[in-house]
């Protein structure tokens, strides 16, 4: 591939996961705050009755709704876009990363195997996850301290700069890479979504020329192939989110501050120990609502974007 191709599809992965950034912040802040061990947001306490007779209280999470409109009422409008400065400042060089490392991945398997075979799609969608993970893990790291930085309206808010000097401070360079381990975990969701998103984007795509060719031989794209695209996007990030989501919860909690958990198979013990297997897909929902969106408007940008530079 061309050192042109490469910057095309830099620039495009940048675009895109801007946009969807931007558009999904507040369910990001929300989903975080589901995912997360603290019982601010906590509404509800269930009261069990222990062997001895003492009682145990164990503390339920509230809805997305209800998380929502907890936040609104007691830190205001201004805290759903909490760590969107993080997330503009990495969404597209990680964005940008992922899209070029896939598609300079994608160039050379289909060299080595059958071109565009699941095989291919599936190791370049690992490498490409795993190269995106390991450039831009500290900037998600703070990210989530400040998604989670909850505030009465008026109190001062923790900016990026005080959220960086604290993660030093407390655990020097490593503590930057909380959760990169549940973060490679995670490159199981995107193969998944990729092999399924290829394959119906090829099929759909192959449809539509052939039947283009049989009415008038044009074969240029128009705006109806972009929402399939979108369509196409949706679909496999639901698939592939459903089956990897428990890597989510374990991430977010790795990178709580001055957490208890230590490692990627700790915190699976500890959370279904202490909170049950539910807990697991805790914040799925709104995960859901906000990543379907952000993947179609994501992967819609950067096909169009590629689209239009390559012409």
């Amino acid at each position: 591939m061309s050192q042109r191709d490469t910057l095309v599809h830099l620039f495009a992965g940048g675009c895109g996961g801007t946009v969807g950034a931007i558009l999904t912040c507040p369910l990001e802040v929300v989903k975080t705050r589901l995912q997360s061990s603290s019982i601010t947001f906590y509404i509800s306490s269930v009261h069990l009755s222990a062997v001895n007779g003492a009682s145990v209280t164990r503390v339920a999470a509230p809805g997305p709704l209800h998380c929502l409109k907890l936040i609104l009422e007691k830190e205001g409008p201004r805290s759903l876009f909490r760590g969107l400065g993080p997330n503009l400042v990495g969404v597209a060089p990680s964005r940008a990363i992922y899209f070029a490392a896939y598609s300079t991945s994608k160039e050379r398997m289909n060299r080595l195997l059958e071109p565009d075979s699941t095989w291919v799609h599936m190791v370049s969608a690992g490498m490409a996850g795993f190269t995106a993970i390991t450039a831009t893990n500290p900037i998600w790291l703070i990210k989530t301290r400040l998604q989670l930085d909850a505030r009465n309206r008026g109190e001062r808010r923790m900016s990026a700069l005080e959220c960086i000097r604290r993660v030093y401070q407390t655990d020097g360079l490593r503590g930057f890479y909380r959760g990169m381990s549940a973060s490679y975990a995670g490159i199981s969701e995107t193969v998944i979504h990729f092999v399924i998103y290829e394959s119906i984007k090829r099929r759909v795509l192959e449809t539509r020329a052939a039947a283009r060719m049989d009415q008038d031989g044009d074969t240029t794209r128009d705006a109806s192939d972009f929402v399939c695209m979108m369509l196409a996007a949706a679909t496999s990030k639901t698939c592939a989110t459903c089956i990897a989501y428990p890597h989510e919860v374990i991430r977010t909690r790795l990178r709580e501050e001055g957490t208890k958990y230590r490692s990627f198979l700790q915190t699976v013990s500890m959370v279904v120990r202490e909170e049950g297997c539910k807990a697991l897909y805790r914040g799925l929902t709104t995960h859901l609502v906000r990543q379907i969106p952000n993947t179609a408007i994501m992967m819609a940008t950067y096909e169009l974007a590629v689209y239009l530079l390559e012409r």
